[in-house]
């Protein structure tokens, strides 16, 4: 299933006009960065994006000019044209993972605070919702769960912020949304410094069935219980690298 409109709204919010250009490559990168537009995948046209945005087509050229020279995009004329992700994931690097985790240790526990309040309570939300029969289909997350829990290794962390990114969408509330989306960016860099082994997501699945499961169940205290011990594995699956 390719990348939903939804999910990439929520990071290409408007910007403020101050920083235009800055928040335009800000935003841009964070689509890039936490697969909302895979590698081979086209952002929207020109028009759609600085719509979405809410700045000139110019300020939009001059941060995609940025991107393409730093290597994250290339763009291509004529009819099946466009702007196009070039960027692709490091590989695994445990030395960069301690790199990162001595220079940011006083925002990694903050960051996984933020993470556990924010995808939790998506989670608890939602579900009150089904429970209270005020959500609709339930299509969209039971697509994201079975992406995810069908994932190779190397497309595992990109279908995985999908999954629950999709969980804060659907509550209908951008602003959870977009902090869903702030939270992952946080711990973006350090989780993509690790390894994913196929155990790994097949221990996962589990958690992300349970979470999907207590959702469409209207059972908020179950669902927020299950989204925490599904991140607090990934927390202990970073202290065990870095121990």
């Amino acid at each position: 299933m390719a990348t939903s409109g939804i999910e990439l709204a929520t990071v290409l919010r408007p910007v403020r006009q101050g920083n235009a250009f800055e928040e335009t490559v800000e935003r841009l990168l964070t689509a890039i960065k936490l697969g909302l537009v895979a590698p081979g995948e086209r952002f929207p046209s020109e028009r759609e994006l600085a719509a979405q945005l809410g700045i000139s087509r110019l300020t939009l050229r001059e941060a995609i000019r940025e991107l393409h020279g730093a290597g994250y995009v290339s763009s291509r004329r004529g009819r099946f044209g466009g702007t196009f992700v070039t960027y692709t994931r490091p590989s695994p690097d445990s030395g960069e993972l301690r790199r990162l985790a001595i220079e940011d240790a006083e925002k990694l526990t903050d960051a996984l605070i933020f993470r556990l309040a924010v995808e939790a309570g998506a989670a608890e939300t939602l579900a009150g919702q089904y429970g209270a029969g005020a959500n609709g289909s339930a299509e969209n997350l039971l697509a994201r769960l079975e992406e995810v829990n069908g994932a190779s290794p190397a497309d595992y962390r990109r279908l995985d912020t999908l999954f629950h990114l999709s969980i804060a969408e659907l509550t209908g509330s951008s602003l959870l949304a977009a902090a869903c989306a702030d939270a992952r960016m946080r711990l973006n860099d350090l989780l993509n410094a690790i390894p994913v082994l196929q155990r790994n997501i097949d221990n996962t699945a589990g958690q992300h069935r349970a979470i999907v499961e207590a959702i469409l169940a209207g059972d908020a205290i179950a669902a927020r219980s299950a989204v925490a011990e599904h991140l607090e594995g990934t927390a202990a699956l970073l202290r065990g690298f870095l121990g």
